[in-house]
Order: C-alpha cells, then sequence, then structure tokens
C-alpha cells in the first residue's frame, strides 16, 4: 500500500499556493533544501514525480495535481476529527481566532463578541485586524479559525480548502461635501457625479470596488487624490477636495458635519462581505457559534 506522509503532503500544498521552493520555506520555517529534500521523499514514496523544472522555476505534475486533490479530503476530514475533539468538550471552551478587515471590526466582529461572551463566557474569541485578501493567507496558514473578507477577493465558492458563508450586502453611499449643489438633490445617481473629483485608494480592494462601481454607471472616475483610510478620505471630502464612495459600515465610525452621506437611489453599489473556515472545521461547535454569531450581527444589520 502507498504511503501517505501527512507532513510532505502538506508542503506540496504549500508549494502549489505559494509558487517557489524559496516561498514555501519561508510559509513554512523550512530551509529551500529541506523543502525540496522532503517532496523529493514523497516522490519516492508515492512512486510518480511530483516535480519538473520550468527554467529557474519548478511546476507541479499533473501526478502531484491527482495528490493534491485526493490530499484535500484528507486535510478537511482531518479538520473534522480536530473539530469533533473540540466539540467533545462541549464547544463552551476553548479559543476562536478571527481575522477581519477594518470595517467590519466594529460592525461585526464585536457585536458577535458581546453576544457570545453573554452566552458562553468561556469561549474565547481573539481578532486580528487584517486585509481582505491577507486573511485568507491567515485562514490557510492556520494563523486564524475563521476570517471575514471581501466576496470579490475570496476564493471561489468551489476552492475545496474552505467553506464560504454569506455576510452581508454592505451599501456603498456617497459622501459629498455639506454645501455640493447636488447634496440635496432629489433622486441622487451615481452617474450624476461623473463629472467630480473622486478620492479613492491608488491599488487594493477599494480601488477595484470603486473603480468596479463607477464604470457600472457608465463612467470612470477621476481620481483627484488618493488615500486608503477612512478618516482622511471624509476629511478631504469635508474640505470640499472632492467626492467618495464610502460603505455604510465606515460611514457609520466617521460622521462629520461638513459631510453629507447620500443614498443614491437606483443604481446602488454595494460590496458582499463573507465568512470562512478551512473546510471541515464549521462542524466544531467553537468555530460554529462564532460564525453563527456573525450571521446573527450581520441580519441585525440588514
Amino acid at each position: 500500500m502507498t504511503e501517505w506522509d501527512i507532513k510532505k503532503l502538506q508542503i506540496l500544498r504549500t508549494l502549489s499556493e505559494r509558487g517557489t521552493v524559496t516561498a514555501t520555506a519561508e510559509a513554512l520555517l523550512m530551509t529551500p533544501s529541506a523543502v525540496s529534500q522532503q517532496l523529493s521523499n514523497l516522490a519516492k514514496q508515492l512512486g510518480v514525480p511530483l516535480l519538473e523544472a520550468q527554467g529557474r522555476r519548478v511546476r507541479l505534475t499533473d501526478a502531484a495535481h491527482l495528490v493534491l486533490r485526493h490530499a484535500e479530503a484528507v486535510f478537511a476530514q482531518l479538520e473534522r476529527a480536530d473539530a469533533e475533539l473540540t466539540g467533545y468538550l462541549q464547544g463552551e471552551a476553548g479559543e476562536v481566532r478571527v481575522g477581519a478587515f477594518s470595517t467590519a471590526v466594529p460592525a461585526l466582529v464585536v457585536p458577535a463578541v458581546r453576544e457570545l461572551r453573554q452566552e458562553y463566557p468561556l469561549l474565547e474569541v481573539r481578532v486580528r485586524e487584517a486585509e481582505a485578501a491577507e486573511a485568507y493567507e491567515l485562514l490557510l496558514s492556520g494563523d486564524v479559525d475563521v476570517a471575514l473578507s471581501l466576496a470579490a477577493h475570496a476564493p471561489t465558492a468551489r476552492d475545496p480548502k474552505f467553506s464560504r458563508f454569506p455576510l452581508l450586502a454592505d451599501p456603498l453611499d456617497v459622501a459629498l461635501p455639506a454645501g455640493h449643489p447636488l447634496a440635496s438633490a432629489a433622486g441622487l445617481r451615481l452617474a450624476d457625479l461623473s463629472g467630480e473629483p473622486w478620492i479613492f485608494g491608488g491599488s487594493g480592494p477599494w480601488s477595484e470596488i470603486t473603480l468596479a462601481a463607477c464604470e457600472a454607471a457608465g463612467f470612470v472616475p477621476e481620481q483627484a487624490h488618493s488615500a486608503a483610510g477612512w478618516t482622511a478620505i471624509l476629511a478631504m471630502v469635508e474640505a470640499g477636495m472632492g467626492v467618495a464612495l464610502i460603505p455604510r459600515m465606515a460611514a457609520e465610525r466617521g460622521d462629520r458635519a461638513g459631510v453629507v452621506m447620500r443614498v443614491l437611489s437606483a443604481d446602488q453599489p454595494r460590496r458582499h462581505v463573507v465568512a470562512a473556515v478551512r473546510r471541515g472545521a464549521e462542524e466544531g461547535r467553537a468555530v460554529g457559534r462564532v460564525v453563527g454569531a456573525l450571521r446573527g450581527a450581520a441580519a441585525a444589520r440588514r
């Protein structure tokens, strides 16, 4: 019978994710030579070539991809086993680590933690703020147990490594200076602001969301200023330097007298917030309770 080594399979999986032996070694706190040796030993154990040279890099063979398809089922089953062991202790004690992007922390994570503290005081939730894309790296590496991210930057629902749970469609409102001619206009549409100077990040998820929303409304926004933090963006709007799309979850944190928040009447864009866990881990009671509390916090905002 073929010998399957879980540790070596994890190294192969990480190589598939990271792309290079060096990056794999850094992620696993190993040396590149140790990574290469472990994968060579795995290939001998399985009796199939796993890597082939591609210039200065290596690529996974078809056999390696076949091995990984089966390995994902093994990893998921191990997560289920771990979840059941945790459930053996009733799931009312222990620790669940949550990684979430900045605006999701006060809007979703904090209300969920408050609810859990009342119902399960021995269940500890540790929160780590992380960029939407980074949350999945932390989840895959085991640094967090639950990741909150944006659907546009999350792995697809078909990814065998994760189970995803839709949480919320967060509306995007327009921030205008208080004295702007359109601040009190009836039936405001995003297209009405096509000639305005815009404020949004130079790169990353929020830049992409703003550009996609404006392009869907029929125009490309002129970026007058670049900022990533909501405090900075709202300060510039208040100063009359431009307009901006603001997620409703973020707008609640930055109330300013000189800024008017307008709900778009017909073409209001939304960003979709999702939670994810490593596949199989959702069967653990503690993780399941945290996901349930997050879904409850999201439902309360609808």
